[in-house]
């Protein structure tokens, strides 16, 4: 996109507290990207919108990226209120709804999945890059209709970079998903991406989440004290070398748990022998408790979404003298998160160049 050219945008979803994520096609070229529109705060004293040096640190990790496997950013715009991404289009929707619909479900094949979730992660941690907000939401497909369809790790909201000999602490991300180390307000490093794919793979295979309590409180407890269990209601057909992926992942002590490159090298990853190789083509995933808890998961979702777009129509409201097509990006959206029929014109020419 250049500042001279517009694009026409359809509501997609409501994402975050302070974003909105609109469908869009650039008019010179007719191909689809995603347009994420970032509210800025205003003010040190406001809470409502995002500070700028987070924006910026989002917008330069992903400048630094490109893999098969991560989102790809195209171009970044900026106007008085806003900052838009505009981002590679992954359409293929979520990895665990493209699962829960299949009839059956190896462990091979979904150890192919997170393959491909290591992958993107490898080379993430390779540049030193830190997601801290991996979770089955942030793992899409870019094509769905395709035998085996690629991963795209998205969101880099929360990603950092870690740098050597300076400590990094924070308490951020989904309680669910989060590391010890975040919870206990300890130094953070790459480890924390490790945790969080032990905890997906313990929910892919299962359909049950390993430290989730009926509080946030009661999940961050769990966390800490290490509370959870294979049951055998849940892995009656999980193998022993997945149960072991999965151990090695959720270690409390980040210098035991595995490092990326040591999980792909992981025999449920990598069989060495036959008989390896076989267990993961005979044992299976639990698919109908997979489906339960994933129409669970998108029911909370759904009313936090609503929440959510109402919470930034009240925002946008308030904004002072918001350029003029703002208001209507913001109101349009929360009415089409449930029915996307209205389309929106995006003019690049009111959002100059990201500096």
């Amino acid at each position: 996109l250049s500042t001279t050219r517009s694009c026409f945008c359809m509501v997609c979803v409501c994402s975050g507290q302070f974003a909105v994520v609109k469908r869009c096609t650039e008019k010179s070229t007719d191909k689809e990207y995603a347009a994420k529109f970032i509210k800025k705060r205003m003010s040190r004293a406001s809470r409502r919108g995002v500070r700028r040096e987070e924006i910026e640190r989002e917008v330069d990790i992903l400048l630094q990226i490109q893999h098969p496997n991560v989102v790809a950013l195209h171009d970044v715009y900026e106007n008085r209120t806003e900052v838009v991404l505009i981002l590679e289009l992954v359409s293929g929707g979520e990895l665990f709804d493209f699962l829960a619909q299949k009839e059956t479900l190896s462990e091979e094949e979904a150890s192919q999945f997170i393959k491909q979730v290591l992958d993107g992660v490898k080379y993430l941690h390779s540049k030193r890059i830190a997601h801290f907000d991996l979770k089955p939401e942030n793992i899409m497909l870019l094509d769905r209709t395709v035998p085996l369809p690629r991963i795209k790790l998205i969101d880099f909201g929360l990603a950092h970079v870690i740098e050597a000999g300076v400590d990094f602490k924070n308490i951020f991300g989904t309680p669910e998903f989060v590391a010890p180390e975040i919870v206990n307000y300890e130094p953070l490093g790459l480890e924390a991406d490790m945790w969080s794919i032990g905890v997906i793979t313990y929910i892919l295979l299962s359909g049950a989440s390993p430290f989730l309590g009926d509080t946030n409180q009661e999940t961050l407890g769990n966390i800490s004290a290490m509370n959870y269990n294979f049951d055998e209601e849940f892995f009656n057909n999980t193998s022993e070398l997945a149960k072991s992926f999965i151990r090695r992942l959720l270690e409390k002590d980040t210098r035991k748990r595995m490092t990326i490159q040591e999980a792909l090298n992981h025999s449920w990853i990598k069989p060495v022998n036959h008989r390896q190789a076989l267990v993961k083509r005979l044992s299976v995933v639990n698919l109908e408790n997979l489906r339960r808890q994933y129409v669970r998961r998108r029911w909370k979702l759904s009313f936090r979404i609503v929440a959510l777009c109402n919470h930034l129509t009240r925002i946008m409201k308030k904004s002072q003298k918001a350029p003029e097509q703002d208001g209507s990006f913001l109101t349009s959206n929360c009415q089409s998160t449930l029915n996307s029929s209205k389309i929106l014109q995006f003019s690049s020419n009111n959002y100059p160049k990201f500096p």
